[in-house]
């Protein structure tokens, strides 16, 4: 049997099937592409459902539905505001803290897999895309927040 060779991809089929190759190494951590981006964004402090939502780009029931399987697994637990007692902070907990760097070093563990299939100079280039791709996407998520905050 011959194999046809797999053809170059656009960007955002690229995208796509390292999309996938990330969802396989969240998998070896009992983890979802969803749960991962809740515990990743609460590692950066504790945060309101509706925050949550906003950054996540989902519904706040969504967020609700993830966050009550990470509370049942103890990787986040739910608090009170200390400004108003009618609004609930989730926290990532030191188990949460700890899945969090074992799916972000099986994530990584994929990339350099993959990574290790180009010559170091592309090797290279292909991780500074990455980086240019996390400045892009925090500046726009900063733009949002600027934006929604001159509207209230």
């Amino acid at each position: 049997m011959t194999h046809e060779p797999i053809p170059q991809d656009r960007p955002a089929r690229v995208v796509a099937r390292l999309a996938k190759h990330v969802d396989r190494a969240l998998h070896e951590v009992d983890l979802s592409l969803a749960q991962y981006r809740v515990l990743g964004n609460l590692a950066d402090g504790p945060s309101l459902a509706s925050t949550l939502a906003e950054r996540l780009i989902v519904t706040r029931p969504s967020v609700t539905a993830l966050v009550d399987g990470l509370v049942e697994r103890g990787l986040v637990t739910r608090t009170t505001s200390e400004d108003d007692r009618r609004r609930v902070m989730h926290v990532l907990t030191t188990d949460g803290r700890k899945v969090l760097a074992g799916a972000d070093g099986a994530i990584e563990r994929r990339l350099e897999m993959l990574a290790g299939e180009l010559p170091e100079s592309d090797r290279t280039r292909a991780y500074r895309g990455l980086e240019s791709w996390g400045k892009a996407l925090h500046s726009y998520w900063t733009k949002l927040v600027k934006e929604k905050t001159a509207t209230r």
